[in-house]
């Protein structure tokens, strides 16, 4: 071994990896971790790993169900506005809102965060809106992993993903075998774009010239880049609340591929859903897209929310209940159509009035 004292010292933190700001990530963190504990999670910060007691949370015969997702470019809008507070929601929303469609209840959350180098105030406000996600949802954030990989991310971009843990009584998991002709769908509205059709936006913001900072043409009250930003609905209690009332048959996630896409995903292959377009209003951030982007209304359905987060499907007799129940619990519900049989080889998602309604 080479002894030469006037050789320079090597270390990890000159490549680039700060493990004293990540110990203090760790520190920063532990509160906003223990604000969101719950029965069966008590566990700190800073082990190998994290247990849950699904008795202790009150379940006697549990099936688990787990999911997994990320933000999407979201973060570059987030990361070009220097805005860093509620992506960490949106992880969280993307994970627990696909759980909940199972009729499942989220348990537990872990989140990944991968940087270039670690700016410990940024990570901070990040990791703060993924335990407001938690909250909101009702889970526990029970750990997590942050990563420096100088080299693989330019200063100041990150990555996050999240992973969560829940479960649903054996006799309570939402099955598409419950499903039939003559069953109401229901909408529940969105907060905006969600997480999906990002990679879209910011083709049209860089193809036109367009400042996240300016007033959005659609809304002068706020910022173009705060309206795309709005963090991801999580509708995590008022839906379990639904369903443990006997008024929810299925649940369809709208994310990426929009009402076309994620509604024949929770439908067997007989059933088609036939909604209306006018039952529902077309916020004016999609109708600005469509119309900055001639974009056609069936690429605008296949693409985004279109205003509507989720898709609830209800037992004709009790939608009504179903509706007060939702509102009640903070939802803006709308009537948007019903299951109907499915024509040989047709499409499971028919949207009557959609050119005439949505056209630009």
């Amino acid at each position: 071994m080479n002894t030469d004292s006037s050789k320079k010292s090597y270390s990890y933190k000159d490549s680039g990896v700060d493990i004293v700001a990540g110990n203090s990530l760790v520190e920063a963190i532990k509160p906003l971790a223990a604000s969101t504990r719950r029965p069966g999670a008590d566990a700190d910060l800073g082990g190998f790993g994290a247990l849950f007691d699904p008795r202790a949370a009150g379940f006697t015969d549990p099936l688990l169900v787990s999911a997994t997702d990320g933000v999407g470019t979201k973060l570059k809008v987030a990361i070009d506005m220097n805005r860093h507070e509620t992506v960490g929601i949106d992880l969280v929303a993307m994970c627990v809102n696909d759980l909940v469609v199972q009729g499942a209840e989220p348990l537990l959350f872990l989140d990944y965060f991968a940087t270039g180098g670690l700016d410990v105030a940024a990570a901070r406000d990040i990791i703060a809106g993924i335990a407001e996600g938690c909250r909101q949802a009702g889970c526990a954030l029970i750990g997590g992993e942050t990563a420096e990989m100088p080299g693989m991310y330019a200063k100041g971009d990150y990555d996050l993903a999240g992973f969560t843990v829940g479960a649903v009584e054996r006799d309570q998991l939402l099955k598409a075998d419950n499903l039939a002709a003559g069953q109401v769908l229901l909408g529940l509205a969105s907060s905006g774009l969600h997480s999906n059709g990002f990679s879209l936006v910011r083709r049209l913001v860089a193809d036109f010239n367009l400042d996240y900072a300016a007033p959005a043409p659609f809304d002068a009250d706020i910022s173009l880049g705060e309206a795309l930003i709005k963090p991801t609905r999580i509708y995590v209690k008022s839906c379990l609340e639904a369903i443990r009332a006997g008024h929810i048959i299925a649940l369809s996630h709208i994310t990426g591929g929009g009402l076309y896409e994620n509604i024949p995903r929770v439908l067997p292959k007989h059933l088609a859903a036939r909604l209306d377009a006018t039952s529902w209003p077309l916020p004016p951030l999609f109708g600005w897209l469509a119309e900055i982007g001639n974009i056609t209304p069936k690429e605008l359905a296949t693409t985004f929310n279109c205003g509507l987060g989720m898709v609830v499907v209800v037992p004709a007799e009790r939608a009504g209940e179903a509706e007060n129940m939702l509102s009640a619990a903070g939802e803006t519900v709308y009537r948007i159509g019903e299951l109907v049989p499915r024509e040989d080889a047709g499409a499971q998602v028919i949207i009557s009035g959609l050119e005439e309604t949505w056209q630009s």
